[in-house]
């Protein structure tokens, strides 16, 4: 990849996604990588529900996630997500969960820039695109329009 392209979703923390620490429980991080993700073929132009009509499939296969900061109730955060490494079976994502300023409320950014705010967490997911019987495809031959669409992030 020449250039990193990073896609950013903002949302609050809340209550229910903090444990009696008052911090947000780990797990939440992946729902968070989901929604990133999610958001970024979104905001190309091609919404998730439609890469399920179409009968394609993209579990995801491994995961990683490091912890440096604790979200908090009512923070401010910011999903950046971008694609690492792509085929035309495997998919790969990496993350940056950021703290964010009051100031910083746009919801969706696309940027090329780095992202900005308190380091929070970093991740990653790597997926496999498969049919409904869970066979694998290659997305560029059965969905060439997204294929397109996400080269602009690898």
């Amino acid at each position: 990849m020449t250039q990193e392209r990073w896609h950013q979703h903002q949302l609050r923390v809340r209550y229910e996604e903090t444990d009696q620490m008052g911090v947000v429980y780990h797990a939440n991080y992946l729902t968070w990588f989901e929604i990133g993700r999610t958001e970024l073929i979104r905001g190309l132009g091609y919404p998730y529900r439609r890469i399920e009509d179409k009968g394609h499939l993209l579990p995801v296969v491994e995961a990683e996630v490091k912890f440096k900061k604790p979200a908090r109730y009512d923070d401010l955060v910011a999903i950046h997500t971008r694609v690492v490494e792509m085929t035309g079976v495997r998919l790969h994502f990496a993350y940056e969960i950021r703290k964010v300023s009051e100031e910083m409320t746009d919801l969706t950014i696309d940027s090329a820039a780095e992202p900005t705010g308190e380091l929070l967490v970093t991740g990653t997911t790597r997926h496999v695109w498969v049919n409904p019987s869970w066979k694998p495809i290659r997305i560029e031959k059965e969905a060439p329009e997204l294929w397109q669409l996400l080269s602009k992030y690898s």
